[in-house]
């Protein structure tokens, strides 16, 4: 199963501007945490970077960045805004071995579908050093959908997704609720998910 989705590519292709440009808050806060767990200067993959938001805030804390997003409009939009090459990056093509000391996944995953997401984490965590450091974020649900762009979205319940990731594999295993937004202004229960790998 790809982990890729036509309609949601095709979605960030046509809006990928107006997406950069709309006004966001990184996740400072969350960030900062990711960053203070991290050595100074660990190398870092960021998947799914979008127009470049977090990845200015992840650089300004001195992390060795690499910015990646699996839409080359997007990629695009975020090389300009950080002056600096994005590379163009589907998860399912992730294959990198123990390379990072972080992975930070903002909103990304959450586009992958259910059957081909526990490959991707798998990808992941073989990307990952020893004891490094994964944060990601989904929107949570019953059962996988769409939004009204026709974007899809895995809508994992909390439970579901403790499974896909394999708690055994893991170290820490942290998983947070609570109530935001999106780009489409709907309120949305997320699910932030903070995982290390073993030593």
């Amino acid at each position: 199963m790809t982990a890729r989705d036509a309609a949601t590519l095709d979605f960030y292709a046509a809006e990928a501007q107006a997406y950069a440009d709309r006004s966001r808050e990184a996740e400072h806060e969350r960030i900062e945490a990711f960053a203070a767990a991290l050595p100074s200067g660990a190398r870092v993959l960021e998947l799914g970077c979008g127009g470049g938001h977090d990845s200015v805030e992840l650089l300004a804390r001195g992390l060795d960045l690499v910015p990646t997003d699996g839409s080359p409009e997007l990629a695009a939009q975020a090389s300009e805004r950080l002056g600096r090459p994005v590379e163009v990056l589907l998860f399912e093509d992730l294959d990198s071995q123990e390379a990072f000391d972080g992975i930070w996944a903002h909103a990304c995953l959450l586009h992958v579908p259910r059957s081909a997401l526990p490959d991707v984490l798998d990808r992941i965590h073989v990307a990952m050093k020893p004891g490094g450091l994964f944060y990601a974020s989904y929107k949570a649900g019953t059962e996988e959908g769409r939004d009204r762009f026709g974007r899809y979205y895995n809508y994992p319940s909390p439970d579901w997704l403790k499974g896909a990731y394999g708690a055994d594999r893991w170290q820490r295993l942290d998983l947070v609720e609570d109530l935001g937004g999106g780009y489409d202004g709907e309120p949305t229960r997320w699910l932030h998910v903070t995982a290390v790998k073993r030593a």
